[in-house]
């Protein structure tokens, strides 16, 4: 997905009030999930059968609400030592194209907001940073290009080295932390759901979503002014749409794996609210072989139990899961790598690393989970 349905709310919260910020200013806090229940017919929506096209999909949908494009990587260092980074860069429609013309090029409709974190056994930290979109790309502080790929926000950039879409790499600097990965595969994309349209409601509703899973990384981060050299897997997903959400979805938990075998899984949950059916959590996986193949889960055999909560940032968060999988014969013991993986951003949630423990390759691995939509008690 990821689906991150919280960051439509928390996007289009932002975009309203960057449009009445001085360019450079942070926005207020602000929260509210009602926007991702809001259907608006004058965006492009999101619906199945429409094919993915390459390179073109890798680069923006300004007619959409929505977009983003997410890395997550597990590392290790030369002793065995292991680390997580994110990065990810979203973009914001403020509203349907073509309804006003802007005043001057800094006011462009299209807003994006980035996050960059690293987490080790004992720490983690994170970072973000906001900017509008110009027409003229070569002067804008953000923006993304199908061909040649590139994505960025001032110096946080994604990018192809090449002609074509692989390799990739990945830069990012805060501080006294940086990010700097070359990410190369040989596996193919990996279109979500059906033929790339991800359904996030028994009633419909949902998001066009692929996956570059199987990405080798190596290259260094920085970590409080020291350089340490590192080697590991990544995962990146793409996702856009107009709407997500349907009445009584209140936030999601996902996963995804890196098992032992060489297999990638994605799971996920959208969970009702209070007073609402539980049995209707809408539920979706897939399995996928690094030549491409793959196995969708069925919602029905998709168990997901929570273990232990933890006290994180005054919510009760479930960072122990067990997760049985009956139709591929598959079970798994979820942890946190650091239960502290909270991004305090202005709109703050959790995300990281993980240890996938379980009987045999197939069932064991690392990983990065997402949790959203958890109130302050």
């Amino acid at each position: 997905m990821k689906p991150r349905w919280l960051y439509i709310a928390i996007l289009t919260v932002s975009a309203i009030l960057l449009c009445s910020c001085g360019r450079g200013e942070k926005p207020v806090q602000g929260s509210g999930l009602a926007v991702l229940a809001q259907h608006v017919e004058t965006y492009t929506q999101a619906r199945p059968g429409q094919p993915l096209v390459f390179p073109l999909d890798h680069g923006p949908h300004p007619g959409y609400r929505i977009e983003w494009w997410y890395l997550t990587t597990n590392l290790n260092d030369a002793e065995g030592r292991a680390y997580g980074a994110q990065w990810t860069l979203f973009r914001l429609a403020v509203q349907p194209p073509g309804e006003r013309e802007p005043a001057d090029a800094w006011q462009n409709d299209q807003v994006f907001m980035a996050h960059f974190a690293i987490t080790t056994a004992d720490d983690h930290v994170s970072f973000q940073r906001y900017s509008r979109s110009r027409q003229d790309q070569e002067m804008s502080r953000a923006g993304v290009t199908a061909e040649p790929f590139s994505a960025w926000l001032d110096d946080w950039v994604l990018q192809s080295t090449r002609s074509g879409w692989l390799p990739l790499e990945v830069k990012a600097r805060q501080d006294e932390y940086a990010l700097q990965l070359k990410l190369r595969s040989s596996s193919p994309l990996v279109l979500q759901g059906e033929a790339g349209f991800s359904k996030k409601h028994f009633n419909g509703g949902g998001s066009f979503y692929y996956s570059q899973p199987f990405l080798e990384a190596s290259g260094e981060l920085l970590i409080n002014g020291q350089k340490v050299p590192v080697t590991g897997e990544a995962w990146l997903d793409r996702e856009w749409s107009s709407q997500f959400l349907q009445g009584g979805q209140v936030g999601w938990d996902w996963f995804s794996l890196h098992l032992e075998s060489g297999e990638k899984l994605m799971l996920f949950q959208l969970r009702q609210g209070p007073g609402e059916n539980q049995d209707e959590n809408f539920l979706q996986g897939m399995l996928m072989a690094p030549d491409g193949s793959t196995t969708a889960l069925e919602s029905g055999r998709i168990k997901m139990k929570v273990v232990q909560q933890s006290d994180v940032a005054g919510r009760d968060l479930p960072l122990h899961w067990h997760i049985d999988l009956p139709q591929i014969k598959r079970q798994f013991d979820i942890r946190p790598l650091h239960p502290e993986q909270w991004l305090d951003v202005d709109f703050p949630y959790w995300e990281g690393a993980i240890i996938v423990a379980g009987d045999g390759s197939k069932n064991s691995g690392r990983g990065y989970m997402e949790l959203t939509g958890y109130p302050v008690r």
